[in-house]
């Protein structure tokens, strides 16, 4: 599959892609790398993202992460590698991404259960990471950004 468009190559485009990779900057900050590398991976893999895919397995990876762990991502109900915290953070993932399935949006249980494990910094930075990587995820899926090819560590 070839790229349709190379966004950093466009003067707007690299603009606004810098702009949107410092915001990651900050959440970086507030939350685990196991939860921002696995959750990103979820909701890259629900909405079909190659390249993203790509990168959040890699990431996770490279931060330590078990390939059991990865691996179990797209099923994280059934399996028993995952903390309640991190269940709450895929739940919370997985309703603020299918918006479009659910009437609701993130339902009332959802939202208890990340409050229960999460502080307020850790709710912002959780939110603020579920819409990004859909963000991310839309761009890579419109422009058809392949998987495969990426390197740990190339965005620092």
């Amino acid at each position: 599959m070839e790229a349709r468009f190379d966004l950093n190559a466009n003067e707007i485009g690299a603009k606004f892609a810098k702009r949107f990779f410092t915001a990651s900057l900050v959440l970086a900050q507030a939350l685990p790398k196991a939860v921002q590398e696995l959750v990103s991976l979820r909701v890259s893999q629900i909405n079909g993202c190659g390249w993203c895919t790509d990168v959040h397995t890699k990431e996770a990876a490279a931060a330590g992460e078990s390939a059991a762990r990865i691996n179990l991502v797209a099923a994280w109900r059934e399996a028993g590698v995952f903390t309640e915290a991190e269940r709450a953070a895929f739940a919370l993932a997985e309703e603020g991404t299918r918006l479009a399935d659910a009437h609701q949006g993130v339902s009332d249980d959802t939202w208890a259960l990340v409050r229960e494990h999460y502080d307020d910094n850790e709710v912002a930075a959780l939110v603020s990471l579920v819409a990004q990587i859909n963000a991310a995820n839309r761009l890579g899926v419109i422009l058809r950004q392949a998987g495969g090819a990426y390197q740990p560590g190339l965005f620092g």
